[in-house]
């Protein structure tokens, strides 16, 4: 197989080297200096382009499956519509109209457009509920990866993401130190972001949606309590919901954030033999955690 990471960033690096390590062919496209040389040092090809100009994908190979990994960087709506949206539908048209299309895409989304469910548990059959502007984005991209790819004779499936931690990301510090505010984290390691992607392609699955998530989300008090203790520190502070909303500073993005509530099963990606490296927060923390102890 040969395929096409476009967007090739945190988890698109992880990807590419475990389909090359699989044998795998694999390209990755980001537009940066940098990112090319991110690519080219972990080891399978690069392509320089950006992936929201159809001119500039022309340059990419002939692929048999893409996976559109790309990041708006934080930014608000305007840039992710312009990345998720505007992008995402003008890579399936370039790719869709060669003479070799390719067979599959891989859209990575994620758990925010469910919007808030007051802690009950969602998946792939849950209707989605996006509360702001940048997740109704998501939403409609999600909507493009398959009923716009179907045009095209590409199968697409949209890898709905948890919240993503892994090498730097663990962000100890906003847990250790606090305060934490209350709710729940919904949790995937950089390997099992990648490695869902992976078992997506290299099995041939078509499923329109799969939620990537480990198999346990946990209160962020018990994560926080957790922890501190495995870092031998004492027990942060915390907040309510009530305590964090009353901060007269606090965006409306935020605050639509804190009232979102939810716990996401992998009930499908289970059943479909995927097998975790990190089944929970507390494999997944573990070099972290002896990390921060060893300093």
């Amino acid at each position: 197989m040969r395929a096409g990471i476009l967007g090739c960033g945190y988890v698109g690096i992880e990807l590419g080297r475990q389909l090359t390590e699989s044998g795998h062919e694999v390209i990755g496209v980001r537009r940066s200096d940098e990112g090319i040389k991110t690519i080219e040092s972990a080891g399978f090809d690069a392509v320089q382009a950006d992936i929201t100009d159809a001119d500039e994908l022309s340059v990419v190979p002939d692929v048999d499956a893409i996976v559109f990994a790309a990041s708006s960087g934080g930014r608000g709506a305007d840039a992710a519509r312009e990345i998720y949206v505007d992008g995402l539908r003008g890579a399936i048209e370039s790719f869709g109209t060669r003479e070799n299309p390719p067979d599959r895409l891989v859209y990575t989304s994620s758990t925010g457009v469910y919007g808030d469910h007051g802690g009950d548990w969602v998946d792939e059959t849950t209707p989605l509920d996006p509360t702001t502007e940048k997740t109704q984005v998501l939403a409609e991209a999600e909507r493009i990866a398959t009923e716009v790819a179907a045009e095209y004779g590409i199968d697409g499936t949209v890898a709905r993401y948890a919240g993503l931690y892994g090498p730097d990301r663990y962000r100890l510090d906003r847990y250790i130190e606090g305060p934490v505010t209350e709710g729940y984290l919904n949790m995937v390691h950089r390997e099992d972001a990648a490695g869902a992607v992976a078992h997506i392609l290299e099995t041939q699955l078509s499923m329109d949606t799969v939620v990537v998530v480990d198999d346990e989300p946990v209160s962020k008090w018990e994560f926080a309590d957790w922890l501190a203790a495995e870092c031998g520190r004492a027990e942060p502070p915390k907040r309510t919901k009530a305590e964090r909303l009353d901060d007269p500073g606090l965006s409306e993005a935020a605050r639509r954030r804190i009232l979102t509530s939810k716990r996401c099963s992998n009930e499908r990606l289970q059943a479909s033999g995927y097998e975790f490296a990190y089944p929970t927060y507390r494999e997944g923390y573990r070099a972290a955690i002896e990390a921060y102890r060893s300093d």
